[in-house]
C-alpha cells in the first residue's frame, strides 16, 4: 500500500495537473500567395498544422478597411487534455481564389488575409488563438498604355515598330500576333516609361485585326489596343518540288551522318520525309532558343546586305508541295530566299552583330546565325565552309563563309532569312534603306541612329 501511495499519488497529481492546465502548442500557420498582390483571382495556399493535440476552430478572412469577409472556416475539436494518445486532427489545407471575382466589394489599395486558429486548452487554462496574416496590395485596374507612334503600315510576313508608354505597374508588355509574342523594351534615350516593340505579322496570318499592343500587371490586369493602321496581304506563292532518288541519295546520308539523334529507318523516302518534317521542326525549335541570347541593344544602324550579284531562285514563304514519282508526299513552307551566285561565293555578314551559331544544323547544313539585337537575327544556310566562331563580333560585310550545298540543298546556293523573336520574316524589307527609314527609323529616331 505504501508503495502504491508513493508511486500512484504523484502520478494522479501529474495527471490532474495535465487535465486542468495542459494546453496545446499554438498551431503553425503558413499563408502562401501565388502572386505578391491580389487581383481578380489570386490563388492562396493555406496550411494549418499542430500534431501533438491538434487545434480548434479555424477562420480564414479577408480584411480591408475594417470590413471582414469570411473566405473559409473549419469546425475542429482538439484531443482532450486527459487523453495522452489517439487520433489528432493535426493538419488542414486550403487552396483559395482570393480576389474581385469572389469578393465583389474588394477595392484598390491593400487587404489582409488573416487566419485565426483556436489552441487546444486545459480545463482551467485557455491560451489565446494562434493568428497569422499577410497584407498584400490590391490591383484591379489595368496599367495605363499609350501609343505614341503613328502610321503603322505592315505587310503579311513583314515587320514594323511601335513606340508607346506604360504605367509603373506594368510587368509585361509588347505586341501579341496570334501565338507570337514580341516583347517591349525600354526606348534608348527615352523616359522611364517609354517603350518600343519590333513586331511582325506572321507570314501565314492573312487577317491582322487581332494584332494587339498590350501591357499587363503582375496579377494579369491587361490593357490592350489595336496598332495597325494599314495591313497589306501577301498570300504565299505555291511551288512544286520534285524529289528524285538521286537527290535523296545525295542529301539523306550526309544529314543522317551529321545528326546522330536521327534513327535510320532503312528506307530512303521515309528518311527524307523525316528530315523534311520532323527534323525541320526540331531545327526550328533550336533556332527559337537562340532568342534568349539576343542582346537588348541595336547592334546595327545601316541597311542589311544581300549576297552580291546573286539571283533569287525562290522567294520568302513559298508554299511547297513535294512530289515523288508523280505523287504528293509532303508540304512545307520555305521561309527565306535561295540566292545563287558563283560556286563557293564569299558570303558577307548582312550587318553588324554577334555570331550565335556556327555549326551543322540538320536541314540547313552548315549554318551561321548572327544576332543584331532586340531579337533580330540573320540566318545563312547550306554553307560549304564557315569562317566565324560563336561569340565572335562581326562587321557589316565581313566574310562569314562560302556558299555550298550542305543540308537539304540540291545545288550551290545561300539560304538566307531574317528572324524576329524566332519568327522568319521577309528579308526583302531589311535590304531596303527606304523601308527602314520610313517604317523604323522615323519612329525610333536617335534610339536607332540609322544611317543611309
Amino acid at each position: 500500500m505504501f508503495r502504491f501511495l508513493v508511486v500512484g499519488v504523484p502520478l494522479l497529481l501529474i495527471y490532474g495537473w495535465m487535465v486542468l492546465f495542459r494546453a496545446g502548442a499554438p498551431a503553425v500557420i503558413t499563408i502562401t500567395p501565388e502572386l505578391p498582390a491580389i487581383g481578380r483571382a489570386t490563388k492562396v495556399e493555406i496550411v494549418v498544422q499542430q500534431t501533438s493535440r491538434g487545434f480548434g476552430d479555424v477562420n480564414i478572412e479577408l480584411v480591408q478597411g475594417g470590413v471582414s469577409t469570411m473566405l473559409a472556416s473549419l469546425e475542429s475539436t482538439p484531443r482532450p487534455p486527459h487523453r495522452l494518445w489517439g487520433k489528432v486532427n493535426g493538419l488542414a489545407e486550403w487552396t483559395l481564389n482570393v480576389g474581385r471575382d469572389e469578393i465583389k466589394t474588394l477595392k484598390e489599395g491593400e487587404a489582409t488575409i488573416r487566419v485565426t486558429v483556436e489552441t487546444a486548452a486545459g480545463l482551467l487554462r485557455r491560451p489565446g488563438p494562434a493568428e497569422e496574416g499577410v497584407t498584400l496590395p490590391v490591383y484591379l485596374v489595368p496599367p495605363p498604355l499609350g501609343r505614341t507612334s503613328s502610321r503603322t503600315y505592315v505587310n503579311q510576313g513583314g515587320c514594323e515598330v511601335v513606340v508607346y508608354t506604360v504605367g509603373e505597374r506594368s510587368v509585361k508588355d509588347g505586341v501579341q500576333a496570334g501565338e507570337y509574342f514580341f516583347p517591349g523594351y525600354p526606348l534608348p534615350g527615352g523616359g522611364e516609361r517609354d517603350r518600343f516593340a519590333l513586331f511582325a505579322v506572321p507570314y501565314d496570318m492573312d487577317d491582322a485585326t487581332g494584332v494587339r499592343l498590350f501591357a499587363e500587371d503582375l496579377v494579369g490586369n491587361r490593357s490592350e489596343t489595336r496598332i495597325i493602321d494599314q495591313f497589306t496581304r501577301k498570300p504565299p506563292k505555291t511551288d512544286t518540288i520534285r524529289i528524285s532518288d538521286g537527290f535523296m541519295e545525295k542529301v539523306v546520308p550526309a544529314i543522317l551522318a551529321n545528326t546522330p539523334e536521327m534513327e535510320d529507318q532503312g528506307d530512303l523516302l521515309k528518311n527524307y520525309l523525316a528530315i523534311n518534317g520532323d527534323l525541320r521542326a526540331k531545327n526550328t525549335a533550336t533556332l527559337n532558343r537562340l532568342v534568349a541570347a539576343s542582346k537588348p541593344e541595336f547592334l546595327w544602324n545601316q541597311r542589311f546586305l544581300s549576297l552580291p550579284n546573286a539571283a533569287a531562285r525562290s522567294a520568302f514563304a513559298d508554299r511547297r508541295t513535294y512530289t515523288y514519282e508523280g505523287q504528293a508526299v509532303d508540304h512545307q513552307d520555305h521561309l527565306g530566299y535561295d540566292l545563287a551566285s558563283v560556286r563557293n561565293a564569299p558570303i558577307p555578314a548582312a550587318n553588324h552583330g554577334v555570331v550565335l551559331m556556327a555549326h551543322y544544323l540538320g536541314i540547313y547544313g552548315n549554318v551561321v546565325v548572327i544576332d543584331h539585337g532586340y531579337g533580330l537575327m540573320s540566318l545563312y544556310g547550306h554553307l560549304a565552309s564557315i569562317a566565324v566562331t560563336e561569340g565572335q563580333e562581326v562587321g557589316r560585310g565581313d566574310t562569314i563563309g562560302t556558299t555550298g550545298e550542305t543540308g537539304l540543298a540540291g545545288g550551290d546556293h545561300l539560304h538566307f532569312t531574317m528572324m524576329l523573336q524566332g519568327l522568319p520574316v521577309d528579308p526583302k524589307e531589311w535590304w531596303d534603306a527606304h523601308w527602314i527609314q520610313d517604317r523604323l527609323a522615323s519612329k525610333l529616331g536617335p534610339a536607332l541612329n540609322f544611317s543611309n
